[in-house]
């Protein structure tokens, strides 16, 4: 199917003013074969980068407040709670109920440099209370 849409591409491309919006078309799918090739042949990929941009958009949003964090150490704490956030979001946790925990668990662990331990805080873990799973997502 892609050599197929290649070649009308090619074939469209000689019959169609190149300033036109068809030809504009025609050439910036043309520039763009190898990426969409690449969509057209592993239907893992997203047509598009909705996600990513759902994603950032709180940072985006919020970036005028960042001109408040006046210290290099405050803006490396924002950065570091904005990452966990959004982490946590992308696994499906309650970020709120999430930190709460994290806050809770940190303090009372006897070695920070405990692999084990520190991995059974992580977001993807397995032994996360129920508490901060969110059950009712629309996704």
């Amino acid at each position: 199917m892609p050599d197929a849409y290649l070649a009308w591409l090619q074939e469209q491309q000689g019959r169609v003013l190149p300033k036109s919006l068809t030809g504009a078309a025609i050439t910036y799918c043309l520039n763009q074969w190898e990426r969409l090739n690449a969509y057209l042949l592993d239907g893992r990929l997203e047509i598009d980068n909705n996600r990513s941009e759902r994603a950032i958009k709180p940072f985006v949003i919020g970036r005028t407040n960042w001109l408040f964090a006046n210290t290099p150490r405050g803006a490396q704490a924002s950065t570091t709670i904005y990452s966990l956030v959004e982490t946590a979001k992308k696994n499906r946790l309650h970020p709120f109920y999430y930190l709460t925990y994290l806050l809770e668990k940190l303090p009372q662990l006897p070695d920070l440099k405990d692999q084990e331990a520190l991995d059974a805080l992580l977001p993807w873990s397995s032994s996360l209370p129920l508490t901060c799973r969110v059950f009712n997502t629309t996704k």
